[in-house]
C-alpha cells in the first residue's frame, strides 16, 4: 500500500475537470444557478466516457455529502454545510454518477417525504440504492440486552423500510438492500436453518422492490442461501469486503442473472475507522486496488452481455475517493467493452 505522501498516490481532484472554475461558475452562474450547491464543470472526455458505457450500467457512490469532492463533483467553493441537503442535485449532474447509496436508513428509518425530496433532485433515469433499517437484519442490537424483536419481522420491514422508499422514490427506487451484519455463532453453526428463516422473511415482503441481500458472514454464504434467495425472487448482493469471499468466488456460487447489485466497500487489511482515518478528506486515490477493479470490470462486461441492469456503488473506504474510483472503473469497463465489440460483431 502507498501513503498519501508517496508519488504513487498523487492528489487527483481534477480528473473530472478543473479544480478551480471561473468565479462566476462558483458563485452559481450557469448550470445550477441560484442553488446552494453547484456542480463542478465536467471534462468533455469524461462526458464521452460516460456515453460509451453499457446503457444498463449505473455507477455511483455511498452517500454524497463529502467536502473532499469539491472540484471533482461539486464546485470548488461549494459550502460544506449545504452538501447533505442540497448536494444531491449537483452530484446527479455528473454523467458518470447515475446512482447513489442511501446509507442513513441503515441507522434509522426516514419518511416518504424525505425520500421524495431526494427524488425531486435527480433525473428520471437515476436510481437510489436504499439500505434497510439495521433493526430488521440484526439479531441483537448494540447496547441492548436480549433478542431484537424486529429481527426478520417482515411487517416491520414493510412499514419502516419498504413502504416509505416506494412511496417517496417511485420509479427511482433501485435495489432495496438488506445488509446482514455478523449474525453470531449460532447462525454460523447452522447455515441451512438460517437460510430457511431468511427465505420465510423474504417471501413475506411485499412485491415490487428489487430485494438484495448482502452478508458479512462467509459461513452463511452457502448453496442453501442462494437457493433461498432464488425461491423468494431476491438476489445476492455482491460485495468487496474483507469479511466476504472474493467477488470471483461470489460469482461462482451465485452466478449473475437478473439485475445485478455490487458494492465496493472496504479493502483487505482495514476496518472502517482505520480507512476513514487514512483516507479523509476522500479527495485522492491513496491505495489503488486493481484486483477488485478488474473483478468489477469482468462483472460489468458479463452483465452487458446478458443485457441485464447492474448497479455498482463505491465507498470512499475502498481506495480513498469513491468518485475517482468510479472514474477509473469506468475507464476500464469502457476499454473492456471496446475490446469485446469486434468479437460480438464477428459472431453475429
Amino acid at each position: 500500500m502507498t501513503g498519501r505522501g508517496d508519488s504513487a498516490a498523487p492528489r487527483q481532484g481534477g480528473l473530472f475537470g478543473p479544480l478551480e472554475e471561473p468565479a462566476a461558475a462558483s458563485a452559481g452562474a450557469g448550470a445550477g444557478a441560484g442553488r446552494p450547491v453547484a456542480a463542478a464543470p465536467v471534462d468533455p472526455a469524461t462526458a464521452a466516457l460516460a456515453a460509451s458505457l453499457p446503457a444498463k450500467l449505473r455507477l455511483g457512490t455511498s452517500s454524497w455529502a463529502f467536502a473532499g469532492w469539491r472540484g471533482a463533483v461539486y464546485a470548488a467553493r461549494a459550502p460544506k454545510r449545504h452538501l447533505s441537503k442540497h448536494g444531491l442535485g449537483a452530484y446527479a449532474e455528473h454523467p458518470l454518477l447515475r446512482a447513489v447509496g442511501v446509507d442513513r436508513t441503515f441507522y434509522a428509518p426516514i419518511s416518504a417525504e424525505v425520500f421524495a425530496e431526494y427524488a425531486a433532485q435527480v433525473p428520471a433515469g437515476f436510481r437510489f440504492l436504499v439500505k434497510a433499517w439495521a433493526e430488521v437484519t440484526s439479531p441483537r442490537l448494540h447496547g441492548r440486552t436480549g433478542l431484537n424483536p424486529n429481527y426478520l419481522d417482515a411487517a416491520c420491514a414493510e412499514d419502516r423500510c419498504v413502504a416509505p422508499a416506494l412511496e417517496g422514490l417511485g420509479s427511482k427506487l433501485g435495489p432495496l438492500l438488506l445488509q446482514f451484519p455478523p449474525q453470531g455463532a449460532a447462525a454460523a453453526r447452522r447455515p441451512e436453518a438460517w437460510a430457511a428463516r431468511l427465505h420465510e422473511f423474504l417471501a413475506a415482503l411485499p412485491e415490487g422492490p428489487r430485494y438484495v441481500v448482502e452478508l458479512r458472514d462467509e459461513a452463511l454464504f452457502t448453496e442453501d442461501y442462494v437457493q433461498a434467495l432464488d425461491a423468494a425472487g431476491a438476489r445476492h448482493g455482491y460485495v468487496a469486503h474483507p469479511r466476504m469471499p472474493s467477488l470471483a468466488r461470489q460469482r461462482a456460487l451465485a452466478p449473475l442473472r437478473g439485475p445485478v447489485t455490487v458494492r465496493w466497500m472496504l479493502r483487505q487489511g482495514f476496518d472502517y475507522q482505520q480507512a476513514k482515518e487514512r483516507y479523509e478528506p476522500f479527495d485522492a486515490l491513496v491505495d489503488r486496488d486493481p484486483e477488485t477493479r478488474a473483478a468489477l470490470t469482468a462483472m460489468a462486461t458479463e452483465a452487458a452481455a446478458l443485457d441485464v441492469e447492474m448497479v455498482v456503488i463505491v465507498n470512499n473506504k475502498a481506495e480513498g475517493s469513491s468518485p475517482l474510483s468510479v472514474l477509473e472503473l469506468a475507464r476500464q469497463i469502457a476499454q473492456a467493452s471496446l475490446a469485446a465489440a469486434p468479437r460480438s460483431t464477428s459472431a453475429s
